[in-house]
């Protein structure tokens, strides 16, 4: 589980193969910031660009680490087997601050990028998500972008999908990977967790209770 609160920026180092076929997946190696895997050990989950994952080996004398992601996971989500800067959030403790809002690490879809621009000290961001996510995306409800929980401005619905926007303080583009978004580029999205239930027990078919006989 995760905030959405970025802790660290990475960098994709490298990108290896872990079988000659599309069905297979890849090794990544990241290197972290000085001291960032300190308290990380194997086993332990790590969300790349709002994709969680699970580290499978430690260099703490280089910051380094390597995650496996399976082909499954490269086809669901974005930007995660090319050498890049890349969005770290370590998985919350039970005694850390809720700063964002409750994350699973689990990308429900890949939006595009339709305006990214300054608008006074700060940056408006607008992104296309699919058509089968709009259900979930309200005004002044959250979202994560690539790992970053934020807060959604507007709403328009069109056959194209559901376009949001978002206001990005300075801070954020400083602290994040988002500065590096280009108009076109592809982006990793994760609806909130409460919209998700709420939506099922909305179109959820009510099935009748039968008492059981003795």
């Amino acid at each position: 589980m995760f905030t959405g609160i970025i802790t660290g920026l990475g960098h994709i180092i490298d990108v290896q193969d872990l079988g000659p076929t599309q069905s297979h997946g890849k090794k990544l190696t990241l290197q972290a910031p000085a001291n960032y895997l300190a308290d990380v050990g194997l086993g332990d989950s790590i969300a790349l660009n709002g994709a969680c994952m699970t580290v499978t080996s430690l260099d703490l004398s280089l910051d380094r680490f390597c995650i496996e992601i399976s082909a499954e996971s490269l086809a669901k989500t974005h930007g995660l087997a090319t050498k890049r800067l890349i969005n770290l959030e370590k998985a919350l403790r039970a005694q850390d601050r809720l700063g964002g809002h409750i994350v699973s690490g689990h990308v429900d879809g890949v939006g595009t990028v339709t305006h990214f621009a300054s608008v006074g000290e700060s940056w408006e961001l607008r992104v296309m998500a699919p058509p089968s996510l709009g259900v979930y995306l309200a005004y002044k409800g959250s979202i994560t972008l690539n790992g970053v929980s934020l807060t959604i401005n507007s709403v328009t619905d069109s056959p194209k999908g559901c376009e949001i926007s978002i206001n990005l303080i300075p801070h954020t583009l400083q602290n994040t990977s988002l500065k590096e978004l280009q108009v076109g580029e592809h982006i990793n999205l994760e609806i909130d967790t409460v919209a998700r239930y709420v939506q099922r027990m909305l179109s959820a078919v009510s099935v009748p209770h039968h008492a059981s006989s003795s």
